[in-house]
């Protein structure tokens, strides 16, 4: 464990606001964080990557994703949260990684202009592999020890076999007692780590689920138990 407590300050701005507008971060005073693995789960638009850019600027990472040697413009911002996020460590680690999703192409296009730029990543270009082939490359040649990675659904190029082996990637990591994990998912696959915490964004507020309680594992159980009637129920012209 490394980042222990994220805490919000100076929240005497106008509510209506981006940030503020969202009702999750404008309630936020303070997360403590407990475990080498965490989850923020919620819909889309409840304030999950937001409070994870603002983590990442913090530590100092790439907004558009990457560590904090790695400099590029495109879609790289400073965070509107940032500045009023604090974070407290025990011990402070700078080695680490922020991984977004959406962004991932552009990293891979920036490692492509620098001289030896995927060494570390298996020799071949990101570019070259498929997607999902890429970010385990990422996981598999980046990620080590005495580090912290932010994962924003880092299962959205992943098959379900492929999340499954990024759960034993972080389980060897965090086995360590060296990495630390804060990740923003929606797969019920990856929720599934053992004795991580599960924070859910919905409802206004950040609060402690566990697993059986997420939306995700519901809604999943519910399909794959039930689905003929769950698909007639969705196709239904009934109101």
């Amino acid at each position: 464990m490394f980042l222990r407590e994220v805490r919000i300050e100076n929240k005497h701005l106008n509510t209506r606001q981006y940030p503020f507008s969202i009702p999750v971060i404008r309630n936020l005073e303070s997360l403590t964080l407990n475990q080498p693995v965490t989850f923020f789960v919620g819909e889309n638009g409840s304030g999950k990557s937001t409070l994870m850019e603002a983590i990442a600027d913090k530590c100092g990472f790439n907004t558009a994703g990457g560590g904090r040697n790695n400099y590029y413009e495109i879609d790289a911002q400073t965070s509107a949260l940032a500045h009023y996020v604090r974070l407290s460590w025990l011990p402070k680690v700078t080695n680490g990684f922020f991984l977004r999703a959406e962004s991932f192409y552009h990293f891979a296009s920036y490692l492509d202009t620098l001289d030896g730029g995927t060494g570390p990543y298996g020799g071949t270009s990101l570019h070259e592999q498929s997607h999902g082939e890429a970010f385990l490359s990422l996981f598999t040649n980046r990620f080590n020890k005495k580090a912290i990675y932010l994962l924003d659904e880092p299962e959205a190029a992943l098959s379900p076999s492929r999340q499954f082996t990024l759960l034993r990637i972080i389980y060897d990591l965090t086995e360590t007692g060296e990495c630390q994990f804060i990740i923003a998912t929606h797969s019920p696959i990856l929720l599934g780590f053992p004795n991580a915490t599960i924070l859910s964004f919905d409802d206004e507020k950040i609060e402690e689920v566990r697993y059986e309680e997420t939306d995700h594992y519901r809604l999943t159980k519910y399909f794959l138990n039930n689905r003929e009637r769950f698909l007639e129920e969705l196709f239904s012209d009934e109101e």
